[in-house]
């Protein structure tokens, strides 16, 4: 158990335990139910009167290990009780990205019901988000709760985002986008970096080794200071890791990409007064990555070489102003992110004349992005039954992608200008209502060119997208939710455009096509959720029914097109439309911290309306169409489960499983280039871990933790080899089985 306490007319709190966190602010004058959050437990509500000499209040709070009491801000872009929520959100936590064994955003995402990480490249090691089956594009990933994650970032920076920079990831899936703008149809994914809350430090270091024959080493220090008075608070953060490559096939070429990455967060505010608060914060994040073969050498003298390099800066800024007595919250903010990218995308290919060389010399590329997210919200709570929110928003990024050796470039502006309205109504003591609407005005300006192909995009477009769902309490165990929501994504160059794969040898340039429209979703979900709390036994089910339609689609088709320089053309064409439906479920059960299982699988199709084409030959004489109605890397069944067990005496035991069914994979053949279907199998990754704690003084631990990820080894067996693979024929887990270790001093005063 942990307890807070209040001392009278002081904002000081002193906490007794030192594994959480809470929040206790902007308390007027008169009667007030305050609602204390501590992390790791159920939250307490209390009735605070600052016109009483009050001398202390002790609350004493009951483990939530399954977060059913939890604050969370991406339902309804304010802070909410999850289960109070009339939007459906998930959470998962450091506690589920420590027992997992998750270095990053990309690793701990698979433990969410409807979410699954894919790996797409073996040269680059690209990786991609799907929720409900839905392509990475159709997801608006946001830090702190703004869209600076640009389609450039979303290529490699599921994998920059180390865990032990995340506080929690808040995920809404199916038709976010009536708050969050465009990208956001198959739902948005909100990334919460760790907040300043108590005096604390921790170092971490750990070592995994990959098949037992490559080494993976990622070290980390974490930090934050706050003064007694509660007024000022800052945390800071870094991460350096460096993997070796993985060929898992001998043929001298990678599975998976070598990194040497360094990152760099800190996160601050300052409250003028109890009604006042400024908040800033900044991430630096470098990476070199590489694949291919011969990385000992200059890229330009090996076969095939994918390397890039990154250089980002984040930076946001934030002040929240209360208002009347704490009714109103009016917040006005800016993020913006920059970033230089040095790459390469070639190599000989096997070849070794002169205009091989030539053209290997060639492949060099560079990137400049930037993105800016500004705006003011405001927040009006009228009385218990009634919250309004409204705000104006604009968000731009511009990519500027040049590879002059193969006459490439996409030079791109996306300017969008928003405003958001949403009622929230109590209508009765059961019922919830919550309604939205959002107005966007986007200009959509590009160029693009690859050789003698140009394209350009100039565009403006105006889209209305509205929201409703509700929630309904059957009881005190049961609830009902269920919505609508409308979503839309400009016609641009989204993240797998900006990649560049290779087969037979060659890179595959994708290129957008001439009319390209804009496309739009209809989604509907609705859920049931059973909750029954007993002392300190938790236990959760929640099933989600989904569906979404695309009109419209964007999808990639391979023209069959080789330019005089080899590159092969896929081009970006309107499809014709398509739906995702299906079923998540969650089981979830706990007896306090001592024995937590969490379990999710989903059950689901993708289709096509009509026959889709994935492949057409340039003449009929080289081969036939390719065509079909499934979605391709789309497994009707995936899920995960992970259960973790807590000692008496300080040992911590946890199995971790990721599933994914079979599913229809495209495969670029080596002989004649042409391109077939293939279905994979099924995969269990498998991960166990036991760790143990070190009291070496009140507040300084040592823990020691170690495991074994996919200890099973499954993985993919049969990858294309030599200078001239499909680079992009890659699925099922991103690792074979993995050994690790890992150490971390941690003191909390």
């Amino acid at each position: 158990m942990g307890a807070l306490v209040f001392l009278e007319n002081t904002n000081i709190a002193a906490v007794t335990k030192a594994d959480g966190s809470f929040i206790l602010e902007n308390i007027p004058d008169g009667d007030h139910l305050v609602s204390v959050q501590f992390i790791g437990y159920r939250s307490s509500k209390i009735t605070v009167s600052t016109g009483e000499a009050l001398q202390a209040i002790v609350i004493v709070l009951e483990p939530d290990p399954l977060g059913l009491d939890e604050v969370v801000v991406s339902a309804n872009r304010y802070e909410t009780d999850k289960r109070n929520a009339p939007v459906e959100v998930n959470t998962l936590g450091a506690k589920m990205l420590l027992a997992t064994q998750s270095l990053s955003l990309a690793d701990g995402l698979n433990f969410q019901p409807g979410v699954r990480v894919e790996t797409n490249c073996q040269n680059c090691g690209f990786t991609q988000v799907r929720l409900n089956g839905l392509d990475g594009p159709y997801t608006q990933i946001l830090v702190n709760s703004r869209a600076v994650f640009s389609s450039l970032i979303s290529v490699y920076g599921l994998e920059m985002i180390p865990s032990y920079l995340i506080e929690k990831v808040e995920v809404v899936k199916s038709g976010g986008s009536a708050l969050y703008g465009a990208n956001a149809i198959a739902g948005t994914i909100n990334v919460i970096t760790k907040e300043p809350v108590l005096n604390r430090w921790e170092v971490q270091s750990n070592y995994a080794s990959i098949d037992g024959r490559s080494n993976d080493w990622n070290h980390s220090a974490n930090g934050a200071y706050v003064s007694n008075d509660l007024s000022f608070g800052v945390s800071g953060f870094v991460n350096i890791r460096d993997r070796e490559s993985y060929d898992a096939n001998g043929d001298g070429f990678t599975e998976m990409v070598a990194l040497d990455a360094q990152v760099l967060g800190l996160k601050s505010y300052y409250k003028f007064s109890k009604n006042t608060k400024l908040s800033f914060d900044l991430s630096h994040i470098n990476e070199f990555r590489r694949g291919g073969n011969k990385l000992e050498l200059k890229p330009e003298f090996t076969d095939i070489t994918e390397q890039l390099d990154h250089n980002i800066w984040m930076y946001g800024l934030a002040l929240d102003q209360y208002l009347n007595n704490g009714s109103d919250k009016l917040s006005v903010y800016a993020s913006w992110q920059n970033t230089d990218r040095d790459s390469y995308y070639g190599g000989l290919g096997g070849g070794r004349t002169p205009a091989d060389s030539l053209l290997a010399a060639n492949a060099y590329g560079a990137t400049d992005d930037q993105s800016l997210v500004t705006g003011l919200q405001w927040n009006h709570l009228s009385n218990p039954n009634h919250a309004i929110t409204g705000g104006v928003e604009f968000q731009y990024n511009s990519t500027d992608d040049q590879i002059p050796g193969y006459q490439r470039r996409v030079d791109q502006t996306v300017a969008n200008w928003g405003a958001y309205g949403q009622w929230e109504w109590q209508a009765l003591d059961r019922l919830k209502l919550l309604t939205g609407l959002r107005y966007d005005r986007s200009e959509v300006v590009g160029e693009y060119q690859l050789a003698d192909i140009e394209t350009s995009i100039d565009s403006n477009f105006d889209v209305l997208s509205p929201r409703f769902t509700f929630l309904y309490d059957l009881n005190d165990k049961v609830q009902f939710r269920g919505g609508y929501a409308r979503g839309f994504r400009a016609p641009q160059a989204f993240n797998e455009d900006l990649h560049i794969s290779s087969a037979g040898g060659e890179p595959v340039f994708v290129v957008l096509s001439d009319g390209l429209e804009k496309e739009t979703s209809d989604a509907l979900t609705g859920s049931v959720n059973y909750t029954r709390v007993k002392g300190v036994r938790q236990f959760n089910v929640n099933i989600q029914g989904f569906y979404t339609q695309l009109n419209n689609p964007f999808v990639n088709v391979n023209t069959g097109v080789q330019l005089p320089n080899g590159s092969i053309v896929e081009e970006v064409r309107n499809g014709s439309g398509a739906y995702v439906s299906g079923i998540n479920s969650e089981i979830n059960y706990a007896i306090g911290q001592k024995l937590v299982l969490q379990t999710g699988f989903t059950v689901q199709q993708a289709r096509f309306n009509e026959e889709q084409v994935l492949f057409e030959p340039e003449r009929p004489e080289e081969g036939e169409t390719v065509s079909s109605k499934e979605f391709m890397r789309v497994p009707n069944l995936y899920g995960f489960l992970s259960l973790s067990y807590e000692t008496k005496n300080d040992w911590d035991f946890s199995v971790s499983n990721v599933f994914t069914g079979p599913m229809k994979v495209p495969e670029i053949l080596q002989t004649d280039g042409s391109l077939v279907i293939r279905e994979s199998q099924s995969f269990w990754d498998t991960t166990i871990k036991a760790s143990h704690h070190f009291h070496l003084a009140e507040n300084l631990h040592i823990t020691a933790s170690g495991g074994v990820q996919n200890i099973f080894n499954s993985f993919q067996s049969d990858f294309q080899s030599g200078p001239g693979r499909d680079s992009d024929y890659v699925y099922g887990p991103g690792r074979p089985r993995t050994f690790f270790f890992s150490i971390s001093l941690k003191n909390n005063d």
